[in-house]
């Protein structure tokens, strides 16, 4: 009785939402009502998915921008969780001005990046014109070259506080006695990470890896919000694609195909990594 609720909430919200989802990639239903019923059109949207060069660029564009945005933002929460771990002055000051990224919404953090990126002077530029000379700027968002990137570096800004709070608390988990014994045997600050802190935090580093990597995998909000998906789709994404079609064109059974197979890629991700990078008790 008291796991009730909570099995109501999940199969109202996610569990049928995502059976009618199977169901509607079948269908050529539509968004809006219309006179003619929906029709089933068996595997109709999968193959007009599979047909379509933008959803192959929006998926590529989805693993380069999880490849590049995972590492980065990990090394940058493990980092800073080592400073804020570390006897250093006005340490509890430090450890709230870091979460403050985490407590804005996303909507915010990409009104205030658009700020950064601005053109010809935005705060960014005129670092690049102190070095480069004042007629020199970088179009950050309207450059195929660069648009991916500076979505990769707002999006680590954004949400590493969440891996830098896990990695705290897994850094505090490490006996300091360990730490001690290493220093007795002569080992510098580098022998120490490896040897010590670097092993400690192997089953956090199986998670972290997880949840960061399919959290990169949903990217929608910085690129709805800054670059549309552009310029000439070098930032769309499979949400935003999916997001396109089902409202925008209103195509909700196609829509429907690319979130079930999505899905299905996700998944497979998530129990690659499971199976390879399996915890110290093999779970």
């Amino acid at each position: 009785m008291m796991l009730l609720p909570a099995v109501v909430l999940l199969l109202t919200i996610v569990i049928l939402p995502f059976a009618l989802s199977i169901y509607f990639s079948f269908t050529d239903q539509r968004l809006t009502p219309r006179p003619i019923p929906t029709r089933i059109v068996g595997l109709t949207n999968f193959a007009r998915m599979f047909a379509d060069p933008l959803f192959w660029k929006a998926l590529a564009n989805t693993f380069v921008f999880a490849i590049l945005v995972t590492p980065f933002q990990l090394a940058l929460s493990l980092a800073v969780a080592m400073i804020l771990n570390a006897a250093i002055p006005f340490r509890a000051f430090f450890r709230t001005v870091a979460i403050i990224p985490l407590l804005l919404p996303m909507t915010v953090v990409a009104a205030i990046w658009a700020v950064m990126y601005r053109i010809p002077n935005g705060p960014l530029n005129s670092v690049v014109q102190m070095f480069a000379g004042s007629s020199v700027y970088v179009d950050w968002l309207g450059s195929s070259s660069t648009a991916l990137l500076s979505i990769v570096l707002l999006s680590a800004w954004a949400t590493f506080p969440y891996q830098m709070l896990i990695y705290l608390a897994g850094l505090q988990e490490i006996p300091q006695d360990l730490y001690e014994a290493a220093t007795l045997d002569g080992a510098k600050r580098w022998q120490r990470f490896r040897y010590v802190t670097w092993p400690g935090l192997r089953n956090v580093n199986i998670f972290q890896l997880i949840i960061t990597t399919i959290g990169a995998l949903k990217l929608f909000t910085q690129v709805d919000m800054l670059t549309k998906g552009g310029p000439n789709g070098a930032t769309t994404t499979v949400i935003h694609y999916m997001y396109q079609q089902g409202f925008l064109s209103q195509k909700v059974g196609y829509a429907s195909a690319v979130a079930v197979f999505f899905f299905l890629v996700v998944c497979t991700i998530a129990l690659i990594q499971r199976v390879v990078l399996r915890n110290e008790e093999g779970a």
